[in-house]
């Protein structure tokens, strides 16, 4: 018990100091009494400097840390309920699903979508874009979950899925124009800055209320670790469990995934460092833990990407495979 709240409270104490890190690196050399003066509004030096604080480091921290923890709690809940340690929200083709809307937008339509109704272009039409792939992919997993009672066999599915989203997007890289398909790879590799400072009250909404909905979950995530057969007998419908687990991952994927881009390894390694930190499979320690390693470790990544200062930003997905692929490799190792 005193080693988990230990550990608890050194994750916290890791993430202000991430968050206070990432608002203070960069291109730009701002120091930390500053930064702390232009978030209680008490600055009156240079505008430019609040600017990059208010309106691109605060944002970008903040969505970095919610889109850890809403990823890290999905990879656990689909770890759990598939029995599968290798499961995560790209796994089923979620993340997938959402690069196809993208690319369907970017490569075919040139960036904008018009109707007799209306006319979407730019930012906004990449996000609607990429937020439809998602919740489509996840609207035709929970269709097959009706179909397919088990839960391996539905794992697969989601994998196929993926496949064929992908390779849909590979046709259409085939067929675009040079500047589509770099602005295409531009957006694959991720990145936390896209949420503005006016979305960051919606982004944050819905990611803490797809957290909050994972945790009335634990009791039965916990007795679903026993195997489906004891849940059962104790009149917990694996069944109904495993499609409510399937939209609070659905519609977290697809909000950050709409946002960030597609983030790797974050929802598939996360979890097992909260394991070997914990040392338990108890979901009220592990769901909380996770939560909170999620968190710190998008921070961690962000502020990797940012430490060349002037000479440019490391892309996010080129840095999160440094940290998850040895976890996995470990975790792999580990089970033979």
């Amino acid at each position: 018990m005193k080693r988990n709240i230990l550990l608890f409270t050194c994750l916290a104490v890791s993430i202000l100091l991430l968050f206070g890190l990432n608002l203070i690196t960069g291109s730009v050399q701002i120091p930390f009494a500053d930064v702390l003066d232009i978030l209680f509004g008490r600055f009156i030096g240079k505008e430019s400097w609040q600017y990059i604080i208010l309106e691109n480091r605060f944002p970008q921290a903040l969505t970095a840390l919610l889109c850890g923890a809403s990823l890290s709690v999905c990879g656990l809940m689909l770890q759990t309920a598939f029995r599968n340690p290798l499961a995560g929200p790209d796994v089923f083709g979620i993340s997938s699903g959402a690069g196809l809307g993208v690319a369907l937008v970017m490569l075919l339509l040139g960036g904008t979508v018009s109707t007799t109704m209306f006319t979407v272009s730019g930012f906004l039409a990449i996000l609607t874009a990429a937020f439809l792939g998602a919740i489509a992919v996840t609207a035709l997993i929970l269709f097959l979950s009706t179909l397919v009672r088990n839960s391996i066999l539905l794992l697969i599915v989601g994998i196929m899925v993926g496949y064929v989203s992908s390779s849909a997007v590979s046709l259409l890289n085939f067929f675009a124009s040079d500047e589509g398909v770099k602005s295409y790879m531009i957006w694959g590799m991720g990145n936390f800055g896209g949420v503005s400072i006016n979305h960051i009250p919606f982004f944050a909404i819905l990611c803490l209320m797809g957290i909050m909905a994972s945790f009335l979950l634990v009791k039965p995530l916990n007795i679903l670790l026993l195997g489906p057969q004891y849940a059962e007998s104790l009149g917990i419908s694996t069944r109904k469990l495993r499609n409510i687990l399937l939209v609070i991952v659905g519609l977290l994927t697809a909000i950050t995934t709409a946002f960030c881009g597609p983030i790797s390894f974050i929802g598939l390694a996360i979890p097992h460092i909260a394991r070997l930190l914990f040392r338990t499979e108890n979901h009220q320690t592990l769901l909380p833990g996770t939560v909170l390693c999620g968190a710190a470790i998008a921070l961690l990544c962000n502020f990797i990407c940012f430490l060349p200062g002037e000479t440019g930003i490391i892309p996010l997905n080129a840095v999160t495979p440094l940290i998850g692929a040895p976890v996995i490799i470990y975790v792999v190792l580990q089970r033979r």
